[in-house]
């Protein structure tokens, strides 16, 4: 991430209008780390925050000719989202062994379907699968 290109994500952040934010920049890993003091408002947003911030974050970095995507982070909500995802893959297949049937999970994005077939691929005794179609893909995992 080039100093120019680090710029203008935190011009990006500032045009957001949030209450004393803070960017971080981790190139290594390819992420983009915000805090912002708002209170409950961006409790109620932050979802969209974060996938619309990093939608533009990516244009951006494509326009400078950078192609690895970039990740953003708002007030750790990308990161307490993987560890709920984490924990949620392994209670499902803490199910399977006990009733040895099939759970499905709830629709995720690819990110998200990801960390659950990793969280689980060094399991011999589970096998977890994506099926659907778009926005409407989820994980099934299976006992062996």
């Amino acid at each position: 991430m080039t100093q120019e290109f680090q710029t203008k994500v935190k011009n990006l952040v500032e045009l957001l209008g949030l209450n004393e934010p803070s960017v971080d920049f981790d190139a290594e890993n390819r992420k983009v780390i915000v805090f912002a003091n708002e209170g409950e408002w961006i409790k109620k947003h932050l979802p969209f925050l974060v996938s619309d911030l990093e939608r533009m974050v990516n244009m951006l970095s494509k326009k400078h000719g950078q192609e690895e995507t970039i990740f953003i982070d708002v007030n750790n909500y990308r990161k307490e989202r993987e560890n709920l995802i984490v924990e949620l893959a392994k209670a499902a297949a803490r199910k399977v062994l006990a009733t040895k049937v099939e759970v499905r999970l709830p629709a995720m994005n690819a990110y998200e379907r990801r960390l659950v077939h990793v969280e689980l691929s060094a399991r011999p005794d589970i096998k977890s699968e994506s099926m659907g179609e778009g926005p409407d893909r989820y994980v099934i995992i299976k006992p062996l």
